[in-house]
């Protein structure tokens, strides 16, 4: 080798042991300032989200075998029951597959529970957050196919979610089931104790929202169920008033309240077709209009099944 070949190897040589000693200095100093901003700021790291429940259902009994499985979810945020959207495109695959599979077994149903942390505010007209929920996805898979007497919704409190701060990442899961052998009995009685004992609720004309007890809205997931399930049914509200005015006054003040109600049962999930609002005006009272307490019982809206 010539005295040139040898000075030239050693300059290539110092080259890349240089660039070695450069990468190798680079990457660690890297690696520890990484790991230091973690110890010292562990606020600055994004926490992970995890998906609670994936999009996953599964029948496999004697009927048959038929699964779907997909990481995504329907997701909402924190204290909502309105589905973020747009929703990803398993989740509608899954659907497609899901009303296939229904419909060639009727006699089977798909079990939906949402799921609410214990922090969570509820500002729906049901139970909990987690049947409002489970009843927005019942009525999202119904515009895509599948029945609403094959959907089975619940609520469940599930102090294991997770959230980044705005938002519950599948706070929901399912399973398929067979519906139950009586349960047209079940409606039955179900209507029965409804119309015995009717949702009343009282509120002031343009009230902005409805203060509802722990009953009352026990009444409108029941009303809601009834719906879903019996073809063809659909609810009465009626709107009264005290005797304060004229007749055609209040005529049309009870017709008012009424399709306020009606409103509200809508943004709640509840088929607008399925509504029918009238009004008695003052012709029904339930109180002596002589007494601003009585007057009070008698401006109300009342909801029955038809």
């Amino acid at each position: 080798m010539s005295k040139k070949t040898k000075y030239r190897f050693g300059i290539l040589l110092t080259i890349v042991i240089g660039m070695i000693l450069m990468w190798f200095m680079c990457c660690n100093a890297e690696t520890k300032n990484t790991t230091e901003d973690i110890q010292n700021n562990p606020k600055e790291v994004t926490p992970i989200v995890v998906t609670n429940k994936g999009f996953t259902f599964k029948d496999a009994d004697h009927d048959g075998t038929f699964a779907y499985t997909s990481n995504d979810n329907f997701n909402f945020n924190v204290s909502d029951y309105s589905i973020i959207t747009p929703v990803s495109q398993g989740v509608n695959k899954g659907i497609h597959q899901l009303q296939t599979y229904l419909k060639d077994h009727p006699k089977k149903s798909i079990d939906i529970t949402g799921r609410y942390a214990p922090s969570e505010k509820n500002s729906s007209a049901f139970p909990n957050l987690g049947i409002a929920r489970a009843n927005a996805i019942k009525n999202y898979i119904s515009t895509n196919g599948i029945a609403s007497s094959q959907i089975n919704i619940f609520g469940e409190e599930d102090s294991s979610l997770t959230t980044d701060g705005i938002r519950y990442e599948g706070p929901v899961s399912y399973e398929i089931s067979k519906k139950i052998n009586n349960e047209a009995q079940e409606l039955e009685a179900l209507k029965k104790r409804i119309n015995d004992d009717p949702l009343v609720l009282n509120f002031e004309n343009g009230q902005a929202s409805i203060d509802l007890s722990v009953a009352q809205r026990q009444k409108i997931a029941d009303i809601s169920r009834y719906l879903d399930k019996v073809a063809g049914s659909s609810v009465t509200i009626e709107g009264h008033t005290d005797n304060t005015g004229g007749r055609i006054t209040n005529t049309t003040l009870g017709k008012q309240r009424a399709n306020y109600l009606k409103a509200y049962f809508v943004r709640n999930g509840v088929s607008e077709e399925k509504i029918i609002t009238s009004s008695k005006g003052p012709d029904q009272p339930i109180a002596s209009n002589t007494t601003a307490a009585g007057r009070a019982k008698n401006r109300r809206s009342i909801v029955t099944i038809n």
